[in-house]
């Protein structure tokens, strides 16, 4: 089965095939480190996630960088209202950010560079482009890519450069330059900001180089696969194009893959108009990190995701079939022979999963395909037509498929705290003594703990809620 995705440059859907066969280079374009993340800006790193376990799942080797923007405009502006040095205001975002990560279940990036510890490879880049005339200098310092200079610019965006002109999406800063349409590859030295010593002159990076610069860094002049949201079409990965072919004369990358907004209320979420949810006011309202991650990953990442308290009620429910299921196998015993009927039902299961990832990240079928096992599986267990080995190939599949998902929850008695186990432990005895009240007493306790119980003809288990 081939992987197929709908390539934002060309706006078709095309077979996957990388550079190099087994192996992948992806880059994703990471946080802005300015303030604390909200859901919207999750739902691009949950569906970069979603791409490379994806690509994982299908056998490829891969290289996954994401970088972190660690000085901007914005940057410099909130951290002289705080009367901080950026490095300082931008650590304490940066590790709420892996912190958040982290609890969405998103796996770490293979490398994660910072845009201040790469301002030589953005200067180097930059002197290629001023001796390949692509960009010019203006009398303050600054360096500008010079668009005209490149006839393929619009090519991502499917846009007419002549037809440009400045407001919310086309750089109109306050620096000189020759046209409305060039963008900043470096910004001269003022009063107050933060600024480097190198051999272009005094200054500071602009945003768009730092991508540029960071990716070839690490994944070469040319790679496979890019990310980002929709909004980064234009003008930030349209000048990453420019900037980075102009500069090599190799294509820069070869797939472009981008998600559609989340909404809340019908608008899209954004910090500018303050119609935003972050992730640890939820999770202080009682939903799940897995289910928050549910929620980002279960509508398909081109459409358009409407964010609600429905919808977070829907990704709970969802993810505690999944996981009730898995905890049901798991508990499962039963001393009789092998259903000869489960090895098909999982091949089949297991073709259906991936022929809908491999259609362009269809989650949907997917998830279908999870679900229709989940179905059959828990007949199954209530039928006790399963030997104790088929219910732990059931954990399998299920498990592997959350290779992809990311939504099964750890479970197993060892990860209880002590005083939770003891309470495992009495409400055994409780039932063994057919003391009901004292049991439920027990159950109740334990679900104010986060933990789960149920009884089963296999006896008690448990799972975090």
């Amino acid at each position: 089965m081939t992987l197929h995705f709908k390539n934002t440059l060309g706006g078709e859907l095309e077979p996957f095939e990388p550079l190099e066969p087994g192996r992948v280079r992806m880059y994703s374009c990471g946080p802005t480190v300015y303030a604390p993340a909200h859901v919207g800006n999750f739902r691009a790193f949950v569906f970069a996630d979603l791409v490379h376990r994806t690509l994982r799942f299908s056998g490829y080797e891969v290289t996954w960088v994401m970088n972190i923007t660690d000085v901007d405009d914005k940057i410099i502006r909130d951290a002289g209202a705080a009367g901080q040095d950026i490095a300082d205001f931008t650590a304490a975002y940066t590790q709420a950010f892996l912190e958040d990560f982290d609890r969405l279940n998103i796996e770490r990036p293979d490398i994660m560079p910072r845009a201040t510890e790469h301002i030589e490879d953005m200067v180097a880049l930059i002197e290629t482009l001023l001796e390949r005339d692509h960009a010019y200098r203006t009398d303050d310092g600054s360096i500008f890519f010079r668009i005209a200079s490149w006839p393929a610019y619009g090519r991502l965006a499917r846009i007419d450069p002549e037809q440009q002109r400045s407001g919310e999406r086309v750089e109109a800063d306050e620096y000189d330059k020759e046209s409305v349409r060039d963008f900043a590859l470096w910004k001269g030295p003022k009063p107050g900001e933060p600024s480097w010593s190198t051999s272009i002159g005094e200054g500071r990076p602009g945003w768009h180089i730092e991508c540029s610069a960071m990716s070839m860094r690490y994944l070469g002049p040319g790679f496979d696969l890019h990310t980002g949201g929709v909004d980064l079409v234009f003008p930030h990965h349209e000048d990453e194009i420019a900037q980075s072919e102009a500069a090599t004369g190799t294509r820069f990358v070869r797939t472009w893959l981008h998600n559609a907004h989340l909404q809340m209320g019908g608008a899209k979420m954004a910090k500018s108009t303050g119609n935003i949810a972050r992730p640890a006011e939820l999770y202080e309202a009682g939903v799940s990190p897995r289910a928050l991650r549910y929620a980002l990953m279960a509508t398909h990442y081109r459409s358009p995701l409407e964010f609600s308290e429905r919808s977070l009620e829907a990704a709970g429910a969802a993810v505690e079939r999944i996981n009730t299921a898995v905890t049901a196998l798991q508990a499962y015993r039963e001393e009789r022979a092998d259903d000869e009927t489960l090895p098909g039902l999982l091949v089949a299961a297991r073709e259906a999963f991936t022929a809908g990832l491999h259609d362009d990240l269809n989650i949907s079928a997917a998830l279908a395909a999870t679900f229709d096992l989940v179905r059959e599986l828990n007949g199954r267990v209530a039928a006790r037509s399963l030997s104790t080995a088929d219910a732990q190939r059931g954990v399998a599949a299920i498990r592997e498929f959350d290779t992809v998902l990311g939504v099964l929850e750890e479970v197993g008695d060892d990860e209880l705290e002590p005083e939770l186990a003891q309470l495992l432990e009495d409400r055994v005895v409780a039932r063994a003594e057919r003391d009901w009240a004292r049991s439920d007493e027990l159950r109740d306790a334990l679900a104010a703990a986060g933990v789960v119980v149920e009884d089963t003809p296999d006896g008690q288990r448990w799972r975090r809620s």
